[in-house]
């Protein structure tokens, strides 16, 4: 076991807090404070957030401007991509810092930072001057960690609570207005419906952006902002919803409306959500980052817009002290929505795989999934994938959800092994005789 990990383990998380808020101020002193020569843009919420980063680095990019990001699914410099094999949604600080110092040498004007609740309360937020802070949505996801719901609110809340030059709220979520009241130079709300936050006024320091005339099909999302056309060619609902947050942002940093409606035009979907593997079968593969059960629902919404003959889900949960409770939940939403549910490992991190697949299925089997008719279990995640795609016909969707495009595996010991669904789904197809 590294002796990181076997640290971590032993240290009281109340002891380590002076020592990440310092660190934090630290890494900024060494590189230089390079995010006061950036325009920062700061992305929270539960779902969404790295799609919405890099959707905003697309935006950006489609306009000449030169940007560089940190996510989950990755950081980039000016067109240059980084894989992030970290499992970490917002790097240690000197990790982060010294990326944003990058950044600054390659004359980026803009930094977009998927900001984590965990990574605030290290602190890792410290040292950086977010200019705009964007709130996606908020879900009971990583309470057990926080203690609580309103301790994980209360943790998001403390990156807009600096008075930033913009904030970008969801109107659609039930915490956006709490969000869209904290202080800001500016206030943006997007939405599909009506405002809620902004209370409909409009003026230097409030804006909206609901479009109207939405209609959805083949060719992705059609709406009109402000009689402006745009046409997004993105599939999936969770997709464009992320695209509008993101043309939201752009708006509330002054881009003209037709400008963005061009740059929507060429948006594309982000590597691992809702990614498409086609070596021309019969039926769809989607790999997807969904792992907690909000983001599962989405995805399954987009699939049944989109039509299937049958869903077949590969779902796992993670371990590590992440949300036990929604194990049980995920497996109860496979076995309500899919017609075959395959539970199987994920990142079990120092839990008991075993547990971990026994209380997913012991979801899918409390809503009447039965072992050998419907529902399936499989402790190795390739095996697990080889059934799907083996069972799968024509017209059907097989979903595999809970790692995107991660390329690791963390196991016992904080061990990471490397994995890749994409890769592992080609392999299963290939023994099926297709893509050969």
């Amino acid at each position: 076991m590294p002796l990181i990990h076997t640290l971590k383990q032993k240290i009281p998380p109340s002891w380590l807090q002076p020592y990440h808020f310092v660190l934090a101020l630290a890494a900024a002193v060494v590189y230089g404070n390079p995010s006061r020569k950036l325009t920062v843009i700061g992305v929270t919420g539960t779902k969404g957030k790295s799609s919405t980063v890099q959707m905003i680095a697309q935006l950006l990019t489609a306009l000449g401007e030169k940007v560089g990001y940190t996510s989950t699914a990755g950081f980039a410099i000016d067109g240059r991509v980084i894989e992030n094999r970290m499992k970490m949604t917002m790097p240690g600080r000197f990790f982060l810092q010294r990326m944003l110092a990058d950044m600054v040498k390659a004359q980026c004007r803009y930094a977009v930072i998927e900001t984590s609740s965990q990574g605030i309360v290290q602190y890792r937020h410290v040292g950086i001057h977010y200019n705009v802070v964007v709130f996606t949505n908020l879900t009971p996801e990583h309470i057990e960690s926080h203690g609580g719901f309103a301790a994980y609110r209360a943790a998001k809340a403390k990156l807009f609570l600096r008075r930033p030059d913009v904030i970008v709220t969801n109107a659609d979520d039930e915490h956006g207005a709490f969000f869209g009241a904290l202080p800001a130079g500016r206030h943006v709300e997007y939405g599909w419906g009506p405002s809620n936050s902004l209370q409909h006024q409009t003026s230097d320091t409030q804006r909206e952006i609901m479009p109207t005339n939405v209609t959805r099909d083949g060719g992705g999302l059609h709406m009109a902002i402000d009689g402006v056309q745009f046409d997004v060619p993105l599939l999936s609902m969770f997709e464009q919803q992320n695209a509008l947050c993101a043309i939201a942002v752009l708006r509330g940093l002054d881009f003209p409306l037709e400008k963005l409606s061009i740059a929507a035009s060429t948006l594309q979907s982000v590597p691992g959500r809702f990614e498409r593997i086609a070596c021309g079968q019969p039926f769809s593969v989607i790999v997807d980052y969904a792992y907690e059960p909000a983001s599962i629902a989405a995805l399954l919404a987009s699939v049944k817009h989109l039509g299937a003959k049958r869903i077949i889900g590969v779902h796992g949960s993670a371990g590590g002290g992440r949300d036990v409770a929604r194990r049980t939940e995920i497996g109860k939403l496979a076995g309500r929505e899919e017609d075959i549910v395959v539970v199987t490992n994920e990142d079990p991190y120092d839990d008991n795989p075993a547990d971990i697949i026994l209380a997913v299925a012991d979801g899918a089997r409390s809503v009447g999934k039965k072992d050998g008719v419907d529902l399936f279990t499989f402790a190795d995640r390739q095996e697990a994938i080889d059934f799907a795609v083996a069972h799968a016909g024509q017209g059907d969707v097989v979903l595999v959800t809970g790692k995107g495009s991660e390329t690791v595996m963390v196991v016992a010991g904080g061990k990471k092994i490397a994995w890749d669904d994409r890769v592992s789904v080609r392999n299963a197809l290939a023994k099926q005789g297709f893509g050969l």
